[in-house]
């Protein structure tokens, strides 16, 4: 069989397993929509926090950027899972203590207001809303590669999957979706690794062979970097393993977006929900543990892959006509994600510096590495179920935070806090509903590419929840309106920032950005905006409630609180 129909094939069983799951594990109460009755074991939402973190930017586009930055790539491997770290540590536990269904119902009673509930709530939406935009390009740019089909019809069938099992199952049919999700992307992600090292270097092992020597060609017996480092000096590019040199971030650049992408991690909201679905403290922990050890399965290989696919991809297309390119390049070329302008009339590919003769998405670096290493027809394939499987699965923990934000946090506790049970479920899968048609919508034009868009995210969820959660649990002096004011004008700096530099002066450079900061890195300062103006506010305002002060003891003590139980 041919790609297309391997592809068929493994991508109908795998919705089908997953549409099987989500009916099988339906759910008729809130608990069950919002937090999966708070009954998962430790091991199968470690599993599934693992899918909902490792999204289509995980999976798709960050070796994808590696590839194309190089060492200055790193930003993304240190800064996603540092960051994972600092929420194990600082955040997850207590939050799992405090014992409610959302981020939002934390900070609305830790702040003791509904204000600041409503502020978090909307914080929420526009950050969940930034970060699906590029899960569903992702869905897009598989669907319009491998099934051959407009990328809009391929962002609608993703979107009708995604709104089956999440406006079905909630969180408990996401939940055990996801699982089962993890299990088919990183067996994707590591087959194909797994192949190409061997191929490259002689050792079926990714991380090991990113260190070892190519087996073939000019440069056999040079290490795999050195051989990269040559190959950029031939096209008159920076080496891949130099930093802070022309061509490449600026340390500061570095630093922010690192930090950024590490705090925004801690303060992502449907990463932060899948700490409510456990047992207690203790199993949040665990969950914590064996999500690290999930994560950093494909995290560790991310960097072999970036590597392979660009010592493949030049060697296949630099100084190679046109005529002769092959099968896969024409695939893709019918995508309109790669594309060869001949500048010089001679009908070769040149690849240098000031040459542009080549554009190549960084998206599909991944998903074509395969072909160009001419795998089998059904690698090629499950790489494409692994996209699907990764961009699905964040995409629907994000439209159940959506619904939760809009439905719990402000339906039930602010709106109409008389509301029974029953009509609230009924508005979570209603606002479901809307928050996909609405994410079809950012799938279709999303405004840029899969990890940048994610990139945004994090910034908007460093500048706004982190500085608040952080001093909700480890101060008890923080008031409500300095929490207020943190989060207004940290979300709104970083936001405006980025809508300023991507839309209205995309053509801006590093000189005209501040301190040098990109639109990605920005949420660094947001966060820092966030703090100082949280911490300063609040020692002029009147201080929280004793009520309130007890609580965040309470929440720090060792000891489970009453109903908590292992």
């Amino acid at each position: 069989m041919n790609v297309q129909a391997w592809t068929y094939v493994i991508v109908t069983a795998t919705f089908a397993l997953y549409v099987g799951i989500a009916w099988w594990s339906r759910v008729k109460t809130t608990s069950g929509f919002y937090v999966a009755g708070r009954g998962v074991p430790a091991l199968a939402n470690g599993m599934a926090t693992g899918a909902d973190w490792m999204s289509a930017a995980s999976f798709i586009s960050m070796a994808g950027l590696v590839s194309f930055m190089g060492y200055t790539g790193a930003i993304y491997l240190m800064g996603w899972t540092g960051g994972y770290v600092l929420l194990a540590l600082l955040l997850a536990p207590y939050l799992r203590k405090y014992g409610k269904f959302t981020t939002s119902e934390f900070v609305g009673d830790r702040y003791y207001s509904d204000a600041a509930r409503l502020v978090a709530a909307g914080c929420t939406i526009f950050v969940s809303f930034t970060y699906i935009a590029g899960q569903m390009r992702g869905v897009g740019v598989v669907f319009s590669r491998f099934l051959e089909v407009e990328v809009h019809w391929g962002v609608v069938i993703g979107v009708v999957i995604v709104f089956f099992y999440a406006v079905l199952g909630g969180m408990r049919g996401i939940t055990y979706t996801q699982v089962a999700q993890y299990c088919v992307l990183i067996v994707a992600f590591l087959i194909p690794a797994a192949a190409i090292s061997w191929k490259i270097t002689g050792n079926p092992i990714p991380q090991l062979g990113f260190g070892g020597s190519v087996q073939e060609g000019q440069q056999a017996g040079v290490f795999l970097l050195e051989a990269l480092d040559a190959l950029h000096r031939e096209l008159r590019l920076p080496e891949y393993t130099a930093a802070f040199v022309p061509g490449k971030k600026s340390m500061i650049d570095v630093t922010a977006i690192t930090l950024a992408l590490m705090v925004g991690t801690a303060g992502l909201p449907h990463v932060l929900v899948r700490f409510y679905t456990v047992r207690s403290a203790r199993a949040a922990r665990w969950s914590a543990l064996w999500a690290l050890v999930f994560i950093g399965l494909l995290y560790t290989t991310a960097p072999a892959v970036a590597a392979f696919a660009r010592v493949n991809l030049i060697s296949t297309l630099h100084n190679t006509s046109y005529s002769d390119v092959p099968e896969w390049f024409r695939s893709w070329e019918t995508t309109g994600l790669i594309d060869f302008e001949d500048q010089d009339g001679d009908g070769m590919i040149d690849m240098s510096d000031g040459a542009n003769e080549l554009t190549v998405d960084q998206d599909i670096m991944v998903l074509a590495n395969p072909e160009i290493a001419e795998l089998p027809a059904w690698v090629v394939a499950l790489v494409a179920a692994g996209g699907l499987a990764a961009a699905l699965s964040t995409a629907a923990g994000l439209l159940l935070v959506i619904a939760s934000a809009i439905s719990h946090d402000i339906g039930k506790s602010i709106l109409w806090k008389d509301m029974s049970s029953r009509r609230e479920l009924l508005l979570a899968r209603g606002t479901a509903s809307v928050a996909v048609i609405i994410a079809a919508y950012f799938g279709i034009s999303p405004p840029g590419f899969v990890a940048q868009v994610v990139a945004f995210a994090f910034g908007l969820a460093a500048s706004s929840f982190f500085p608040v959660l952080v001093l909700g649990i480890f101060t008890r002096s923080t008031t409500k309106e300095g929490a207020i004011a943190g989060m207004s004008t940290g979300v709104l700096f970083t936001g405006s920032y980025i809508v300023y530099f991507r839309l209205i002066r995309p053509e801006a450079t590093a000189e005209d950005w501040l301190f040098g900061i990109s639109p990605e890195g920005i949420g660094a300062v947001g966060m820092l905006i966030n703090f100082a103006l949280a911490l300063t506010v609040s020692r002029f305002t009147k201080p929280p409630p004793e009520e309130v002060q007890q609580l965040v003891s309470e929440i720090r003590l060792p000891r489970e609180r009453a109903g908590d139980s292992p």
